[in-house]
């Protein structure tokens, strides 16, 4: 383990005023957005959408990092460039989604284990002879009559960490996600203890795996009351609670957090890191972003209208928002 390149990479990842696209939807999921903006869905498709993205000039002043599929890390630009090259062309760090989907835990109704070790070392070897410097692991805690369970949270801890140890064994730097999910009626304090225990526990399985925390970064969830909850907290309320739960339960030697936006609206997801930034406090951590809807929705849209230039300008202007949100500017 090169420990100094993985702490390199790390804080090249939350350099100031840049943060991490999240462009490594899964083909179905892919398929399904390109489907709902009326354009049929395809290999071809999918590439021609992403490419354009990453031939957007300038957001690169924004974007640290790209996380790819295993689909789109194998394509190629327009030009024939290995899109990874094309990234790292720009000194954005090319990284790569490595868990193969959340699947039902057995003997637990309702709640998930994500999959994917079986094989992950060979994986992070090619990704990274591919250019590949960083993954992304993402575990989904779902909140519930009796949920969480001590089980589903255990599992998922250790799968995290051992997803963890394998990538940095292999010269990428980890993003741990660990996502509590917005969907049900909790409120946000039930929202912050089951954060708070997911945190804890799967922080733990890092230390007993020996994972080198300054050589990773943690993609957690804010601490948000869930979307059926009548009783919604204030951005202030948001911002506060989550720098809390994450002060007092994500060890300080981590060197970036790069928040999810799971389910907020663009708005919401740069106003929340806005005014965790401007908090009169020093944070232990660069607090940063790694968004896929919140940057990438109404690009979307726009390109789907075949208005091509004007959805990376849209592109940009949501990537320049968030870049101002690193510093309390937005």
């Amino acid at each position: 383990m090169d420990t100094k390149l993985l702490e390199m990479t790390a804080r090249d990842l939350v350099a100031a005023g840049k943060g991490i696209l999240a462009a490594d939807e899964s083909n179905g999921t892919m398929s399904n957005r390109l489907e709902a903006v009326g354009v049929s869905a395809s290999a071809d498709t999918r590439r021609a959408y992403r490419t354009n993205l990453f031939a957007t000039k300038g957001y690169e002043d924004a974007i640290s990092g790209v996380i790819l599929f295993d689909e789109t890390i194998r394509q190629k630009m327009p030009d024939g460039q290995p899109i990874p090259l094309a990234l790292s062309s720009k000194g954005v760090h090319p990284g790569i989604k490595v868990d193969t989907g959340a699947k039902e835990l057995a003997n637990h109704s309702g709640e998930k284990i994500t999959e994917g070790l079986d094989g992950l070392s060979d994986r992070c070897q090619e990704y990274f002879s591919m250019g590949a410097r960083f993954a992304k692991w993402r575990a989904v805690i779902t909140i519930g009559d009796n949920k969480p369970s001590d089980a589903c949270i255990s599992v998922n801890a250790h799968a995290l960490a051992r997803y963890a140890s394998i990538c940095q064994e292999q010269g990428l730097v980890p993003i741990i996600e660990p996502e509590v999910l917005m969907a049900g009626a909790h409120n946000a304090q039930t929202c912050y203890d089951v954060t708070a225990r997911i945190l804890e526990a799967t922080f733990e399985e890092c230390r007993i795996q020996g994972v080198h925390l300054p050589g990773a970064l943690l993609k957690p969830n804010m601490i948000i009351a869930g979307l059926s909850c009548p009783n919604q907290i204030t951005r202030e309320e948001v911002a506060k609670l989550t720098v809390d739960c994450l002060t007092k339960h994500v060890p300080h030697d981590l060197p970036g957090i790069v928040f999810l936006s799971g389910g907020q609206s663009d708005e919401d997801a740069t106003a929340h890191l806005n005014l965790m930034n401007a908090m009169d406090i020093v944070h232990p951590w660069e607090l940063s972003y790694s968004y896929g809807r919140a940057l990438l929705a109404n690009a979307l849209k726009t390109w789907a209208s075949g208005e091509h230039d004007e959805s990376q300008s849209v592109f940009l202007q949501r990537s320049r928002m968030n870049s101002l949100a690193r510093t309390g500017e937005w």
